[in-house]
């Protein structure tokens, strides 16, 4: 069975062709900065790369680009769209009503809408991605992988709010959690890496446009930094994170702001983007490192923000065996790395620079070698989680 896997996230799209069940990647590439003029296209196929920078306006058009590298009579690993088994797509929100794997139908993509609201950024794109999906490969089953299912293992003292109980019974208002998919897949890897016995402990730290951390405990996840939608938690590239909610009232109330204006200022121009005027960390670090005073404040307030959530979960887990850090800052920006693990000697946690700066796709340790903690960065592969499961769900 051969199944493409489509992660279409706010502004990327990343993606793989999957040999299953032997998990074999036949291609795999990825469409970043969507929407911006230098948008890029990388195509990845034995050992070889190919990459193409052009104006990508939307996710349709980078689908359909992605769909022709696959096709090419040169470097494409298909003849015919037919030759596609099953396309595996990533969510972000499933909402109470999705937990698990489903494969696609109108009720399906019916309801992926009804939860636009809750995850603006992605939820739209991952529905475009299906769509899209759908039209091109029409003979191949199209299945869902949702971000919040790995987080239903959450207990009841995380997940619910301290609001009336009507609106958790009623509405469905409570902790969802997000990136789960990812956070799965890495914290099955050092579970395998370090055993069992000593990875009882984890908190995984995703950090992309995205980000978020989940505190796992005997590879269940007991806490997570986003919550109903994905906007809280750390500082993302256009998210704000953690805001007092009198400030959204005074947004609305003072300042004369509609609630659909609010919401897309604290989703979509904030952040990073707010706070520097760049969405992307790389140009960020860059300009901190020309002495931009402004992205240096951004990177030291997001940082923070990590340090504050490992000592809470920490807690929550009452010790910790491992930190985690996955997802595009995660594994490439050293600096973010030394940032959040510093002046944390009281929870055992020390880096190494020098390991902490060698690039490598493999798991690597780059703890001291008197840290109590270890210090891992696993190269997250939340395709590889989404073929799997789907290859489950259709045999």
């Amino acid at each position: 069975m051969q199944v493409l896997v489509i992660n279409s996230g706010s502004s990327s799209i990343k993606f793989q062709v999957i040999k299953m069940p032997s998990g074999k990647v036949l291609c795999s590439g990825l469409v970043e900065r969507i929407g911006l003029d230098n948008a890029r296209l990388v195509y990845k196929i034995a050992k070889k790369k190919h990459e193409k920078t052009t104006n990508i306006p939307d996710h349709k058009i980078g689908l359909k680009l992605v769909s022709s590298y696959l096709l090419d009579t040169e470097i494409g690993v298909i003849s015919s769209t037919s030759e596609i088994n099953a396309v595996g797509h990533r969510v972000v929100h499933g909402g109470s009503k999705f937990s698990k794997t489903v494969e696609v139908n109108a009720q399906v993509k019916e309801e992926i809408k009804e939860l636009f609201d809750l995850a603006p950024l992605h939820n739209p794109a991952n529905l475009e991605g299906i769509l899209v999906a759908e039209e091109i490969f029409k003979e191949a089953k199209q299945v869902v992988v949702f971000d919040t299912a790995f987080h239903q293992t959450i207990p009841v003292e995380a997940y619910k709010y301290a609001i009336p109980n009507e609106f958790l019974d009623t509405h469905k208002i409570r902790l969802y959690g997000f990136h789960g998919t990812s956070h799965k897949y890495v914290t099955e890897q050092a579970r395998t890496y370090l055993g069992n016995e000593n990875s009882s402990k984890l908190i995984s730290i995703h950090l992309g446009n995205g980000c978020s951390m989940t505190a796992v405990k005997n590879g269940k996840s007991i806490d997570h930094s986003l919550g109903f939608a994905p906007m809280n938690g750390l500082v993302m590239g256009t998210r704000c994170g953690d805001i007092d909610p009198s400030a959204v009232l005074y947004l609305i109330n003072n300042l004369g702001y509609s609630a659909e204006e609010a919401n897309n200022l604290l989703n979509k121009k904030s952040g990073m983007l707010g706070l520097t005027g760049f969405s992307d960390n790389r140009d960020i670090q860059a300009a901190a490192d020309q002495g931009d005073q402004a992205c240096q404040e951004a990177l030291d307030m997001s940082t923070y923000r990590i340090k504050k959530h490992i000592g809470a979960y920490a807690s929550a887990l009452n010790g910790l065996n491992a930190l985690i850090f996955t997802a595009g800052i995660g594994e490439n920006s050293p600096e973010t790395r030394s940032a959040a693990c510093q002046k944390m000697d009281f929870l055992g946690i020390k880096i190494d620079e020098i390991k902490n700066k060698i690039r490598t796709d493999e798991i690597r340790e780059i703890q001291a070698h008197d840290s109590k903690v270890k210090i891992l960065v696993i190269p997250t592969n939340e395709e590889a989680e989404i073929a799997q499961q789907a290859y489950d769900l259709i045999s």
